[in-house]
């Protein structure tokens, strides 16, 4: 069967075809899709966990019970993930454990540029990288067989180009594996000092073998043309440099760690002049160096964004510059029309509050004219963030302050620090956005949504229940009632209690219900409605007019109206 597929799409059928029974993952641009595509083969037992560590942790046990299993994350879920994934690679596996980890260059959907390359370097874990999405199906095949083989999980690398771009692929059949024999094996499963310290003389060996066998391994190659220039790349990258630089003579790294030293020895001798092109950090480059062999790369393309065929031309070819893209009136992103979200920011600036902030559609309310976050950082820092605020400044900052995050990022990672918060007696109000999904990703449910990963029923988590077990006083609102829920703003963030406030609408893409929009009879041109930032709202020299084809009847304007010009809409 050959059939155009995006490179996350052939990754699951990659997983798919390897025999694989269980994918856990935490839904995260440019890697989501995977999972959810995974979710399509009834032989897989797909899951969405609470974060990324749960996730691995998940497949880990997965593995190590004897099927070969699959968790995949953005770069910065790397992060969360970190802590089972260091260990494992001590530990090894028993049946094949794969990471699929997506960078993110020039942060398209990012907080942050890091390079995954670093982590499986300091985590001893091994990183294939394909370059189109043929290769992303046959190198997760290839990731699981080396998982096995050398007994340790394996990172497959992929970035945001790579990840949602179309590319022909020839699929094949699944091949069942079989559980793998599962034995009681302490030395090998129990990370205590004295069995960790000859586990790690254990990823010594592996690591060596590897980088003997990647000489000879396939995935490496050699395409020698021009002697003139040699370069040297891996991932999507290689299809920048075919393009841009066809007469170079190229080597092609698919096992991009460990690094195949003979091979660039002899590649290196065989060239003029060597070159990395790579993006992000110099992680090639200066482990070529490190080998005592003379390479240049960072020097040209510098350490920030994303490369193309275009300027890799330019850069290395002396091609002419890449052209500027027309200037175009500015666009920022902003909150759809009739999101929750929006009445949230807005009652929060009318109390003048200070915002700590978290990663989430709701990021967007930095933005003018809403302006009301003072801060992201990662998921769930809000709330720890309010705390360490309390901490240096008193109660009474925490009085003009609030925490927000989503609901699927409090489950994420705010559960922690809300329980840090309450244990020190702090009086911090968290308000967390339920919007009954995980929206920002594109919908993914999650344990507050009351349905799993194939939209079938599942236990829905009570999350005022576990917020008052926490020991927080709970609050519940519909914000888009602008006058209640900003009563219970002011009573909560004046309280000598932790609150939470749960500010519940369901997402306005899954609110289906047919509302009339709304229309201004008489405009004051008073500009009260514009502070919402709602993009149906267009200011006229004459007024302001409301744009019905965009506007979804949530009635919010209605209530910031002060002359009662604005009709329609929800009640």
């Amino acid at each position: 069967m050959k059939k155009l597929m995006i490179g996350n799409e052939a990754i699951a059928r990659g997983a798919w075809e390897s025999g694989v029974k269980v994918v856990c993952s935490y839904p995260g641009t440019p890697s989501t899709e995977i999972t959810e595509f995974c979710a399509k083969y009834p032989e897989m037992n797909c899951q969405w966990a609470p974060n990324e560590k749960v996730a691995v942790e998940t497949s880990f046990g997965a593995a190590m019970a004897g099927a070969r299993a699959l968790s995949c994350m953005k770069h910065v879920g790397v992060n969360v993930a970190a802590d089972p994934l260091f260990t494992a690679a001590y530990t090894g596996v028993n049946a094949g454990l794969v990471i699929a980890a997506a960078d993110d260059p020039f942060m398209h959907s990012s907080q942050n540029e890091q390079d995954t390359r670093m982590i499986a370097r300091s985590a001893h874990i091994p990183v294939l990288e394909p370059a189109d999405s043929q290769e992303c199906l046959e190198f997760t095949k290839l990731a699981f067989d080396l998982s096995e083989q050398y007994d340790t999980p394996v990172f497959l690398r992929l970035t945001t180009r790579l990840a949602h771009s179309r590319s022909p692929v020839e699929a094949g059949e699944r091949k069942e594996k079989p559980l793998r024999e599962y034995e009681k094996n302490p030395g090998k499963y129990v990370m205590m000092p004295g069995m960790a310290r000859k586990r790690h003389l254990a990823v010594e060996a592996r690591e060596k073998k590897m980088t003997l066998d990647a000489d000879s391994m396939p995935v490496n190659r050699v395409e020698m043309r021009d002697k003139k220039l040699g370069v040297v790349c891996a991932g999507v990258v290689y299809q920048y440099v075919r393009e841009a630089l066809p007469d170079a003579s190229v080597l092609k790294l698919g096992l991009s760690y460990p690094l195949p030293e003979q091979m660039i020895r002899s590649f290196a001798a065989q060239v003029d002049q060597l070159v990395v092109v790579e993006e992000l950090e110099p992680v090639f480059e200066r482990d070529i160096r490190n080998m005592g062999i003379r390479v240049s790369g960072k020097d040209k393309t510098g350490l920030q964004g994303e490369l193309s065929a275009a300027k890799v031309r330019q850069l290395f070819g002396g091609g002419a510059p890449v052209p500027q893209e027309p200037a175009l009136t500015g666009r920022p992103p902003a909150l759809c029309p009739g999101c929750p979200h929006r009445a949230t920011f807005f009652a929060m600036k009318k109390l003048n509050l200070t915002v700590f902030g978290d990663i989430g559609c709701y990021t967007l309310s930095a933005l003018p004219p809403i302006g009301m976050m003072d801060s992201t950082l990662c998921m769930g820092a809000s709330v720890g963030m309010a705390f360490g605020a309390e901490k240096a400044r008193g109660k009474e900052f925490s009085r003009k302050t609030v925490a927000v995050l989503g609901d699927s990022t409090f489950i994420h990672s705010g559960i922690t620090p809300l329980i840090d918060a309450v244990y020190g007696g702090a009086s911090t109000t968290t308000v967390i956005l339920d919007n009954r999904i995980t929206g920002m990703t594109g919908h993914q449910q999650n344990p507050a949504s009351g349905k799993n990963i194939l939209g079938e029923p599942a236990p829905q988590l009570n999350l005022e229940a576990l917020c008052e077990a926490i020991g927080a006083t709970v609050r519940v609102c519909d914000p888009h009632d602008l006058k209640q829920f900003t009563q219970i703003l002011k009573e909560e963030t004046q309280a000598d209690h932790v609150s939470v406030v749960i500010a519940r609408r369901p997402c306005v893409l899954l609110d289906k219900r047919k509302k009339e929009p709304c229309h201004i009879d008489a405009c004051h041109n008073c500009g009260a409605c514009m502070k919402l930032g709602c993009p149906a709202l267009i200011k006229t020299e004459k007024g302001v007019v409301i744009d019905r084809t965009l506007c979804v009847g949530c009635g919010l304007c209605k209530q910031v109206c002060p002359f009662n010009a604005i009709q329609g809409g929800e009640a």
